[in-house]
C-alpha cells in the first residue's frame, strides 16, 4: 500500500502542471518590436517588444525583464509607472521618443508631438 501512496503524487503532477499558464483561448498580447539599447549598450537593435494596455505600455526585454510606462499628454510622452526608477525622456531628431531608465534605453514611434513649452527632461 505504501508504494501506491507514493505513486499517486507522481501521477497527479502532470495534471497539476497542465493547469498552470495562460487559460485556453486567451490570446497572446499584441506586441510590437521597438529598438532598445540594454545594460548601457551604445547601439540600438530591435530586441524589445512593447504591448499597450490602455494608457499603459509594457516593455518586454529578451531576458524576460519588463518595464511599465504610463502615457501622458503633457509633452513628455511617458512617465515611469513602476516608481522604482525615473524615466528620462527626450524627443530625438527623427521624431521618435527616446526613454532612458537606469542603464536601458528604448525608442518609440511617437504620434504626439512634443509641447515646445514643456522641456522633457534635462538629464
Amino acid at each position: 500500500m505504501r508504494k501506491v501512496a507514493f505513486l499517486i503524487p507522481l501521477l497527479l503532477a502532470p495534471l497539476l502542471l497542465a493547469g498552470c499558464g495562460r487559460p485556453a483561448g486567451d490570446p497572446e498580447p499584441d506586441m510590437r518590436p521597438i529598438d532598445c539599447a540594454l545594460n548601457g549598450a551604445s547601439g540600438f537593435a530591435p530586441l524589445c517588444q512593447v504591448e499597450q494596455a490602455g494608457e499603459m505600455l509594457v516593455i518586454h526585454e529578451p531576458s524576460g525583464a519588463f518595464r511599465r510606462l504610463r502615457k501622458v499628454d503633457d509633452g513628455r510622452g511617458v512617465v515611469s509607472a513602476d516608481g522604482v526608477e525615473e524615466a528620462h525622456v527626450a524627443w530625438i531628431a527623427d521624431g521618435r521618443l527616446e526613454v532612458a531608465i537606469g542603464p536601458d534605453r528604448y525608442r518609440f514611434p511617437a504620434k504626439v508631438r512634443p509641447d515646445p513649452k514643456v522641456s522633457p527632461d534635462p538629464k
